[in-house]
């Protein structure tokens, strides 16, 4: 394989590469979306735990 060829077959696999982690995340960020929008999870508890992290604060789940 020449060095042309080579450098275009890594260049498809660095799109492809990107375009599946994209959707990857895209879809993972969806899924939350969802899962806050139709109560079946909140988010919302998860941020706060970030103010509220002491050693004595009760457990989320």
């Amino acid at each position: 394989m020449d060095y042309e060829t080579l450098l275009t077959v890594q260049g498809y696999a660095k799109f492809f590469l990107v375009l599946a982690v994209f959707i990857i995340f895209y879809s993972y960020a969806w899924s939350i979306y969802k899962r806050q929008r139709t109560g079946e999870r909140d988010f919302e508890k998860y941020s706060k735990l970030v103010h509220d992290d002491s050693s004595v604060s009760p457990p989320l789940e």
